[in-house]
């Protein structure tokens, strides 16, 4: 791989189904997910993020306890989440916890912030959704604070003031820190603000309209006197050793999954024919043989100049044996392709 760019992977942590098409359990998930970080580690992949969540179709609720798992089981991989609901949570109690991760882990934790695409957190932990803006602010404010790891003074209107507040355990060498946006300028602004790095979700429509959002957070460093900062791109995608067996094992799984989130959320039923333009050159999943997967993401990370994909390799039931095998093909097949491509360019 160039040094400029690391492939990592992103999971929910959802609840599969097994190889005889029966539900597997929240903790055999869990258990599923630490496997999938250690051969993530043993195929030379940059990074291993686990998302929050408080659903039915997802186990991972407490990533940071995932990751700790992971992080006996492995050697290089940087752990992280994907992303950590900042707006539910206490700034910190997250702290402390990626602190801690980070010390377990010999200083390969990351936190990605984010507000959430879900809001089952918010009454889940007391929270009033009429203050979903103020939460996010006032708590990244006092995030990015605690980061300098020095004693903060702090008031704001969603928790109670700090005095002078010093926390522990003390880093080694910081944590490495972003904030995941969906594209709405106002939050990649705020990203420069603050200076944490960039990762965009992407499940949607084309990469390439996301270039004006990369735009505007370089000028907002310029602007606001930062060094430069890296970009990611977060996708949903799967591997197989064809383009068509690829197809044939994602539809089912992200089929169940759109339906079951599209039922509450009020979008049509998901199709065969979104699939295709969704796996296609200007889709946003990243589904199908090393070859194909290598080229979307070649052109994706060119586009963008990204210094981070992330491929979702977790997609609604899709079993964990066929997730391990798309693990792999990531590490051992895509990976060169990928740095064979961008170098030809």
């Amino acid at each position: 791989m160039t040094s400029s760019l690391q492939l990592g992977l992103d999971t929910f942590g959802d609840i599969t189904i097994d190889e005889d098409g029966q539900r597997v359990s929240d903790a055999q998930a869990i258990r599923d997910t630490v496997d999938q970080a250690v051969l993530a580690d043993q195929v030379g992949l940059h990074f291993f993020g686990v998302g929050e969540h408080h659903r039915h179709e997802f186990a991972i609720s407490s990533p940071e306890i995932v990751l700790a798992a992971a992080a006996a089981r492995t050697d290089s991989i940087r752990l992280g989440t994907a992303v950590t609901v900042l707006s539910s949570d206490d700034p910190v109690r997250l702290y402390e916890r990626f602190a801690t991760l980070d010390a377990v882990s010999r200083g390969r934790a990351e936190v990605i912030l984010g507000r959430g695409s879900f809001t089952e957190s918010f009454p889940l932990f007391g929270y009033d959704l009429s203050d979903y803006e103020v939460l996010f602010e006032e708590k990244l404010d006092l995030f990015s604070q605690l980061l300098t790891e020095k004693p903060v003074t702090w008031q704001g209107t969603t928790r109670a003031g700090l005095r002078d507040a010093d926390v522990f355990p003390k880093t080694e060498n910081g944590i490495t820190a972003w904030v995941g946006v969906g594209g709405s300028p106002e939050s990649v602004v705020r990203t420069a603000r603050y200076g944490y790095g960039l990762l965009l979700a992407i499940i949607g429509g084309s990469p390439a309209r996301f270039r004006p959002y990369v735009d505007l957070f370089h000028r907002s460093l310029d602007q606001f006197g930062r060094d430069a900062l890296p970009v990611g791109v977060h996708s949903p995608g799967h591997i197989a050793d064809t383009d068509e067996q690829a197809w044939e094992e994602l539809y089912p799984a992200m089929e169940a999954n759109r339906n079951a989130i599209g039922a509450e959320r009020g979008w049509p039923p998901y199709s065969r024919m979104q699939f295709q333009h969704d796996v296609g050159p200007d889709g946003a999943v990243y589904a199908g043989s090393p070859e194909t997967v290598a080229r979307k993401i070649a052109a994706t990370v060119s586009v963008l100049d990204a210094d981070r994909f992330d491929l979702k390799y977790s997609n609604g039931t899709l079993s964990h044996t066929k997730m391990m095998r798309s693990i792999e093909l990531y590490g051992t097949r895509v990976a060169p392709l990928v740095t064979d491509m961008l170098a030809a360019r």
